[in-house]
């Protein structure tokens, strides 16, 4: 942001301008809030009491999430969105073949090793990954060995997201089309089948489920099902991030 090389100092400004819109969002609800309390609603009481640490823990430079607040407490900032107490992972912009901040003995990547150690990060390099966007898919990986990166930085930063999220894709595939869906991690058959439609929910009679390495594996469901890979799963089934599903139901 300075014209310089310094990923800690780009933290700190970033960081400072999500604080300053938090303290501006809590300020804004604390002085709305006095009104509710007079009328005796005792969750506005007890919010305003949580308002005023998040405030005291903003004013100090901290972001929100630095303190730990209980489920019930959580639940009851919720509405407000603040940006501080949103998950968070970092991405580093390193040139491919190159040599990072996080790669030098300075006091930068000194810094930034240390801040990074109990944080989650991906690295990737910004400008290969905007000269890939316009690329068709299938001539993608030859670009990338041209341009020496291997890995697309880009697809390691969604994966990453998904995880810091606590997501996990399944899959449905037929004649005209497959497609991914996305769900919480834990989340039965049942309720993944609703994604797609109520009825596999309501109407929910089994899932028949494979992983997804099994059936490319298999090459076909016909093969996969000769070979015994196909499991039935009832409505309490924990889906598994890369399940390809066919869900059945009355």
């Amino acid at each position: 942001v300075s014209g310089v090389v310094n990923p800690m100092h780009d933290i700190e400004v970033i960081n400072l301008e999500l604080i300053l819109a938090d303290m501006q969002t809590v300020s804004k609800r604390l002085s709305a809030i006095e009104k509710e309390i007079r009328a005796g609603d005792k969750n506005a009481k007890i919010l305003k009491e949580i308002l005023l640490e998040v405030m005291q823990t903003l004013e100090s430079g901290h972001l929100a999430q630095y303190k730990i607040f209980a489920d019930t407490e959580l639940e009851l900032l919720k509405p407000l969105n603040l940006l501080t107490l949103k998950p968070m992972f970092y991405v580093l912009n390193k040139k491919a073949g190159g040599l990072s901040v996080l790669d030098s003995n300075d006091e930068r990547g000194a810094q930034l090793k240390d801040f990074l150690q109990d944080r989650i990060w991906v690295e990737l390099d910004a400008s290969v990954e905007l000269e890939l966007k316009d690329v068709a898919e299938e001539d993608r990986q030859e670009f990338r060995r041209e341009l020496g990166v291997v890995d697309s930085g880009i697809d390691e930063m969604i994966k990453t997201g998904y995880r810091v999220l606590n997501l996990i894709s399944f899959f449905t595939t037929g004649e005209k089309e497959s497609r991914a869906w996305t769900v919480k991690d834990g989340t039965s058959a049942k309720d993944a089948g609703a994604t797609i439609h109520t009825d596999f929910r309501d109407k929910f009679i089994r899932a028949e489920v494979i992983p997804w390495d099994k059936l490319l594996e298999a090459g076909s469901r016909t093969k996969a099902r000769e070979l015994g890979c196909i499991r039935s799963e009832g409505k309490d089934y924990i889906m598994q991030d890369g399940d390809v599903v066919e869900f059945l139901h009355s």
